[in-house]
């Protein structure tokens, strides 16, 4: 199935390809905007929000090449998410997109013990357009104690539009990262992640889990510790924090997964959303951020530089 076109910001359209042929409606939708729970594919389809031509799609009916399968879709809301007046760094923003520098501590959107004080919290008291999107446009996340760039889209096809971004792999990631012990100098870690059947609020690698690579280069050695970039190819909860852990280098301060704490004190996970590349959804432009280490992350490294000298 190709996208051929989006026509306004609740509307578009995909024609299904040869490949497809045969396949249930459901199955293949499910297959092209994986951004979409097949749950909420099939309300649709209930709802009569997808169709085929000018008639309601069926869930089973197998779709034919060329057929051209029409999306109007309900605004997404936020509504149950109150705006606050929380101070925001704002790296780049226009009518499309908003790039933020999150401190570390501010958790991205509203869940489970932790109804507000968070990042669409605030996004939606800078920008209230953004309410009518899906988590107020937030297309990808950071964990609550770690630092750096994250991209917020303005419009339902900028959404859609940096989310497939994520999946082609076209939106670069990189961060730097401080483990323990000193790991080859370039390394990569390829090696699924899915939710620890003993812990249920930590991630681990387990051979039933979803496919994760992270590519990593040692920056600077700095005695039993290793400054690290490292570089997504994949956005699963936790990554680097359960991909370093895995090969026996877990990041300084990160409790959860055997970094501990430290005497230098450090009261987080040392990873930091360092550099965001991505193509302006509008106009195509490459766009690229960077965001230096926070104090607590850069005066580690600094301590750690004096009592390592080379």
């Amino acid at each position: 199935m190709s996208e051929k076109g989006l026509t306004d910001e609740f509307r578009f359209w995909l024609e299904i390809s040869p490949d497809e042929e045969g396949l249930r409606l459901d199955r293949a939708l499910a297959r092209r905007l994986p951004q979409f729970s097949r749950t909420t594919l099939q309300h649709w389809l209930r709802d009569g929000r997808i169709t085929i031509g000018s008639r309601p799609a069926s869930a089973a009916a197998p779709v034919r090449a060329g057929e051209r399968v029409a999306f109007d879709l309900p605004p997404p809301a936020s509504a149950d998410v109150l705006a606050e007046d929380i101070p925001l760094a704002i790296v780049f923003e226009d009518d499309t997109l908003i790039v933020i520098d999150k401190p570390a501590g501010l958790v991205v959107h509203p869940g489970a013990g932790c109804a507000s004080g968070t990042l669409q919290n605030a996004l939606l008291h800078h920008a209230p357009d953004l309410a009518p999107l899906a988590r107020s446009g937030i297309v990808h996340r950071l964990d609550k104690d770690t630092s750096g760039l994250l991209v917020v889209a303005r419009t339902e096809i900028a959404r859609l539009a940096l989310i497939g971004q994520l999946k082609t792999r076209e939106m670069g990631r990189e961060y730097e990262a401080l483990v323990i012990g000193r790991p080859p100098a370039t390394g990569f870690v390829e090696a699924p992640i899915g939710r620890d059947a003993r812990h249920r609020t930590r991630m681990s690698v387990r051979r039933d889990g979803r496919p994760a690579r992270s590519d990593f280069m040692v920056l600077e050695r700095l005695g039993p510790y290793s400054l690290l970039r490292v570089r997504l190819h994949s956005g699963r909860t936790h990554q680097i924090r359960v991909h370093m852990a895995h090969l026996g280098f877990p990041l300084v301060g990160d409790e959860t997964y055997g970094g501990g704490r430290t005497r230098h004190l450090l009261t987080r996970q040392a990873l930091h959303a360092r550099r965001l590349t991505v193509r302006h959804p509008r106009t195509g432009e490459p766009l690229a951020f960077e965001s230096p280490r926070p104090h607590d992350f850069a005066n580690l490294v600094e301590m750690l530089r004096r009592e390592n000298p080379p």
